[in-house]
């Protein structure tokens, strides 16, 4: 094989591999964001049930209001019953003392139930705070991960960038600007193997004089269809 061919082969392999390396460092902020993204639906449910409690607590405080309301209604009435003279005052006095006495036994029946609401609130607020606790050290740990996978293709690329400069700085110039030319538009596949007489880029049967250009390897043959650089794979 050509010397020339061997340094564009391993010139290819790097450009391959910063392109892969750069393609990772652009899907990484993504992997983060999805990442984070996993706290949503769990921070979601801990501040909705923590909402839900405090819309509780608001109204057994209401109900608690409304019951001492018409406990003081009640004293007040049982005060006036007592300083009446009159029969039918104090009958009206006692119906009314009667009303304020149911409406005092259904509140407090609206807070017991409302006190049991606020017990299994608390417990689904337990049960979210857990499950956001979990999924918080598990988003940690990939975005840590994430991180040192960062830094170490950040490290490689730029390791294999400073390979390709010593690679392309030792190889021909004129061979360099053909090879950099077709890898912008050959998808990366500059230098192509010749496989059963066919190019290994475009997949054409070459011509016979083609195949002898690379079988003699004594000058850099190129496909006549796709232009790529050939050479037979030892």
């Amino acid at each position: 094989m050509l010397p020339q061919i061997e340094g564009l082969l391993v010139l290819q392999d790097r450009d391959r591999r910063i392109g892969t390396l750069a393609t990772q460092l652009e899907k990484l902020p993504t992997d983060e964001a999805r990442a984070k993204s996993k706290l949503k639906s769990d921070t979601e449910a801990v501040e909705t049930a923590k909402r839900a409690i405090q819309e509780n607590e608001m109204e057994i405080k209401k109900v608690e209001l409304d019951v001492e309301t018409r406990k003081t209604s009640i004293t007040r009435l049982k005060t006036q019953q007592f300083e009446t003279r009159k029969n039918d005052e104090y009958s009206a006095l006692g119906h009314e003392i009667e009303r304020y006495g149911k409406e005092v036994d259904t509140l407090e029946t609206q807070e017991l139930e409302l006190m049991e609401s606020g017990d299994e609130l608390r417990s689904t607020l337990k049960t979210a705070t857990e499950a956001l606790a979990k999924t918080t050290r598990l988003v940690d740990e990939d975005l840590k991960s994430i991180k040192e996978r960062f830094q170490n293709v950040e490290t490689d690329l730029e390791e294999t960038r400073a390979e390709r400069k010593q690679l392309a700085d030792a190889a021909d110039p004129e061979i360099l600007h053909l090879y950099e030319r077709l890898l912008k538009t050959k998808n990366g596949l500059a230098v192509a193997p010749v496989s059963n007489g066919q190019c290994g880029g475009c997949h054409v049967r070459l011509i016979p004089a083609t195949l002898i250009k690379v079988q003699s390897e004594k000058e850099v043959a190129q496909c006549e269809n796709c232009s790529r650089i050939l050479y037979i794979e030892p």
